[in-house]
């Protein structure tokens, strides 16, 4: 079975990462993929990052009745903050059957050196990269385990979510109708 592997803090989740994920899923050669949620991305600050039970709700409602798609929480019980490359490791070892894919945007692509062992991920690990504005002339793009994904630009963020929410703007149609409903339920973003 291949597997793509779709790493973020969804932070929330939103259209935009459901829309790249139909998309890898439909036109390249995966055949699930599972979203995994980061307790703490080292190269990120914490400071807005909802608990990760929360974000794992979230992504479940998002994901509801659509089979192809898993919810996998592996890095909630690993050390952190969690390194891609220790997560790949695991996940090969433990499930040795599978051939795991890297779902990464072009602007990940371009600090991947910054990455724990990126060297090892590079020549180990496929990875399918959709494009992200002002990143699409990266040497890297042209490594033999890094292929394109031409799924669309989409300019959402989670970080766009959050401010708006906090503004009281109403972006709820940004996320998933479930998604949107429990954030406004729970207060999510608002202070």
């Amino acid at each position: 079975m291949k597997i793509g592997l779709y790493f973020g803090s969804f932070n929330p989740v939103h259209i935009g990462h459901m829309a790249i994920a139909n998309y890898i899923l439909e036109f390249s050669e995966i055949n699930k993929l599972w979203f995994v949620v980061s307790p703490q991305n080292p190269l990120k600050k914490k400071a807005s990052l909802l608990a990760e039970h929360h974000r794992y709700e979230l992504l479940n409602l998002a994901i509801t009745d659509i089979s192809k798609y898993k919810v996998c929480t592996v890095e909630f019980s690993m050390p952190k903050p969690s390194y891609t490359i220790d997560t790949l490791i695991y996940l090969s070892e433990k499930y040795p059957d599978n051939i795991f894919y890297l779902i990464m945007g072009a602007d990940n692509l371009a600090n991947i050196k910054k990455w724990k062992n990126y060297d090892i991920i590079l020549n180990d690990y496929k990875i399918l990269v959709y494009p992200r504005p002002g990143f699409d002339n990266l040497e890297l793009l042209s490594h033999k385990n890094v292929k394109i994904v031409n799924a669309p630009l989409i300019e959402i963020s989670s970080s766009f979510i959050r401010k708006s929410i906090k503004q009281k703007i109403d972006v709820s149609n940004f996320m998933p109708c479930k998604v949107a409903e429990y954030v406004k339920e729970m207060h999510f973003y608002e202070k």
